[in-house]
């Protein structure tokens, strides 16, 4: 999953991590540390969470992300446009096929034979072709979502960096957590900012054409 990625981002995440501090009996355990005040100021009174785990509602992120829901929108809309296009394809075929029915009094029993065969033939090639769409929307749509959990990746590290946390779990995948360490929501907050619907990022990369093999080359 995207979250697999920060992996890679871990050691850039620790270089710029506050100083180790000293310690404690739960070195997991969330922390809450107030800043000092500068001279002249009066202190701070919004505390800083530091936590060296984190968790986040993987799920959530897709769901609640402005480019999560962009991405949701032109799915649905393209499997809206599926949907419609099969039942314009399956009104088409059950009034082909009543012609057929309606001409079987007036034709020969091996000439209707023959147009029933037909049919059946183009029958089959339009249901495959159209599963073979449904196949293809199904294989963008994951597409999308992963390259989604990708390019939030680094937005992710750098979130990670600022509460101190060395490691980012999918709470999904936690028996048991503290609510204190669930960082999904300033993870939205901060993707929403990054990111926003995705439209202004740079377009995916084709895919590379699959190789020919030679021996089935004419």
């Amino acid at each position: 999953m995207g979250l697999a990625l920060l992996a890679g981002h871990m050691a850039a995440a620790q270089e710029v991590a506050p100083p180790p501090r000293p310690a404690r009996p739960d070195a997991a355990a969330p922390v809450v540390e107030t800043p000092p005040a500068q001279a002249g100021q009066p202190a701070a009174s919004a505390p800083r969470f530091l936590s060296q785990l984190a968790t986040v509602q993987q799920d959530q992120l897709f769901a609640r992300t402005l480019y999560g829901r962009a991405v949701q929108a032109r799915t649905e809309e393209a499997s809206r446009a599926l949907q419609e296009e099969n039942r314009r394809i399956e009104a088409d075929l059950e009034a082909e096929e009543r012609g057929l029915t309606t001409r079987r009094a007036t034709l020969p029993a091996d000439q209707f034979r023959a147009l029933a065969d037909a049919f059946d033939v183009k029958v089959e090639g339009i249901r495959d072709a159209q599963e073979a769409k449904g196949r293809a929307l199904a294989r963008q749509a994951e597409e999308n979502r992963q390259r989604f959990f990708q390019t939030a990746v680094p937005v992710l590290a750098e979130l990670m960096s600022d509460i101190g946390a060395v490691a980012l779990l999918d709470k999904s995948n936690i028996i048991l957590s503290l609510d204190a360490i669930d960082i999904t929501d300033r993870a939205v907050t901060r993707i929403d900012a990054v990111l926003g619907d995705g439209s202004s990022l740079p377009a995916p990369a084709p895919a590379p054409a699959a190789p020919v093999d030679p021996a089935a080359a004419p």
